[in-house]
């Protein structure tokens, strides 16, 4: 909880935006609750200001409570800690210091408590002002307490009927086979030395040296890189191109790590070696090698499987994204202006591009489309009123760990500690709402043919057993396949390796108070960002 301050000042971070997640209070009053008196006025479709009155007796126990801590943080000769009276404190450290101490302690009980009374789904930093405090003689007199905060916007749900979502048709061929067959061969391939220059697909062996204004700041030998693969750095690919081993050449590109990450560098690449990747033959030694098969032609009937299936992941996945653009279109959403300026802030900050214009405009546009689509998914899971099971979320749990190298149980304490546990609930139940909208409308291919995507949709009554499948990912999880080949591969995993990690979630922080002027109690530390975790 942040501390009471004079004056009015801007509070900390609310919950990550578009989760229904309650301001939990961060002190210890027992039992008690609050019967503060609340009323709201809309100031905007996303934003509201919360009038809340405080009565003497309802911030008894926050005043209690303050003098015990007070007591426990005071050094005063001739009484030991926690053990200082109420009088010798009031003399020492003053009733002003002790109503703040209990205001910043019971506000978020305060706002917490009004914000439930009012029904009200909180998604942005909320701003809390003391309007009149308590009077500092004897504590009487209310305390008023306003707090505006953005609020996630009340929309109706467009109709699903009548909808038709087109997809692209799946091009099981043998040449989708021979590229997947292929694949497989490459992973169990040999590296040949040849003289030639390098080529894409080619391994080469380089040594470079960077340097900025001509001084050396970095160089690394005997790296190992695919040409072609984009995975080094930004030019490299050009610049061997060509070249063979044992010739040299420099380009210029921007350093992507280090202590001069982003800043331009000449960089002198020599090439080793250049080795191209020897394939095994297609036969049935290769089939018994690489996979479970005795035969060339059982492999590549459970490969044509594979591709299958993973076309129609494609299709679910593309047909997800469509409704979602559809439904978009039919509907406007409000946003939250500030909400949407701090998530691109804090994106830009975290790449260290805050004075990118062109990636600022791509950032924002990208957090608005995010806000609006979980808004429509959060309305979607109400009127369906999705229910998240215990089972659900711990194998979403088990899936999102999986995706950050993490113990599932290291991946949780990391949510707990962060209060981002309820950020994983909503995420799953926005899943299985677009699965349920997914079941409402027709999904067909390119060709005009009936996609059946039974293992990605749910009804309303099925809420709770529809596919786990990730919105916004691309390629997104899958659901279990409605049923496996007989035989696998070992090399064939569908579309697992390509997921994308769950976005990055702040920690959550509550509204504070300011007073015209005195002292102040310690800060509350803001929660630690969650997995990366934003």
């Amino acid at each position: 909880m942040r501390p009471v301050r004079r004056p009015t000042r801007r509070v900390g971070r609310a919950p990550r935006p578009h989760n229904r997640v309650a301001i939990h209070a961060g002190h210890s009053q027992g039992e008690h609750t609050s019967m503060a008196n609340s009323t709201v006025e809309k100031l905007a479709p996303t934003r509201v200001k919360l009038h809340i009155t405080v009565t003497p007796e309802d911030l008894k126990p926050s005043i209690a409570h303050a003098y015990e801590h007070i007591a426990q943080d005071v050094q005063i000769p001739g009484f030991r800690k926690g053990k200082v009276p109420a009088p010798i404190i009031d003399q020492r450290v003053g009733r002003g210091a002790v109503i703040e101490h209990a205001v910043n302690e019971g506000l978020d009980t305060f706002f917490r408590e009004a914000s439930l009374e009012h029904n009200l789904r909180i998604v942005g930093r909320p701003s809390a002002e003391v309007i009149e405090w308590p009077n500092e003689k004897d504590f009487s007199g209310d305390l008023k307490v306003e707090v505006e905060v953005d609020v996630r916007p009340e929309i109706e749900v467009p109709s699903l009927d009548g909808i038709t979502v087109t997809v692209d048709a799946i091009e099981a061929d043998e040449a989708a086979l021979d590229a997947e067959l292929d694949r497989l061969r490459a992973r169990f391939g040999t590296l040949v030395p040849v003289d030639r220059p390098a080529k894409s697909g080619d391994f080469v062996e380089l040594d470079l040296v960077a340097a900025i204004d001509g001084a050396e700041i970095d160089r690394a030998e005997g790296v190992s890189y695919e040409v072609g693969s984009g995975e080094l750095l930004e030019g490299i690919d050009d610049a061997i191109d060509s070249l063979t081993a044992g010739e040299d050449t420099t380009f210029r590109s921007k350093l992507v790590g280090g202590d001069h990450a982003g800043e331009d560098a000449e960089v002198s690449v020599t090439v080793k070696a250049v080795k191209e990747r020897e394939l095994p033959e297609a036969d049935d030694d290769f089939a018994q090698i690489a996979s479970e098969f005795d035969t060339i032609a059982e492999l590549r009937d459970s490969l044509r499987e594979s591709v299958e299936q993973q076309g129609v992941f494609a299709q679910a996945s593309s047909a997800r994204d469509k409704l979602i653009e559809t439904l978009l279109e039919k509907i406007e959403i409000p946003v939250p202006p500030q909400l949407i300026e701090d998530e691109v802030h804090n994106h830009l900050e975290g790449e260290g591009r805050l004075e990118d214009d062109e990636h600022r405009a791509e950032v924002t546009e990208a957090s608005t489309k995010q806000f609006r689509t979980q808004v429509l998914l959060d309305s979607i899971a109400e009127d369906a009123n999705v229910q998240v099971s215990q089972d659900e979320l711990s194998q979403y749990l088990i899936q999102s760990a999986a995706q950050y190298g993490m113990a599932p149980q290291e991946f949780v304490e990391a949510l707990q500690s962060a209060n981002q546990l309820p950020v994983l609930v909503g995420e799953v139940a926005r899943n299985k709402a677009l699965a349920v909208a997914l079941g409402k409308v027709t999904v067909v291919d390119s060709n005009g043919k009936a996609v059946d995507l039974t293992g990605f949709v749910a009804t309303d009554d099925e809420a709770e057993d529809a596919a786990e499948a990730p919105a916004e990912e691309k390629p997104a999880k899958k659901a279990p396949a409605k049923k496996a080949p007989a035989k696998k591969a070992p090399a064939k995993k569908a579309a697992d390796a390509d997921e994308a990690p769950a976005e990055e979630k702040a920690a959550e922080e509550k509204p504070a108070a300011k007073k015209p002027a005195a002292r102040k109690a310690p800060a509350k530390k803001a929660a630690d960002k969650a997995a990366d975790a934003e």
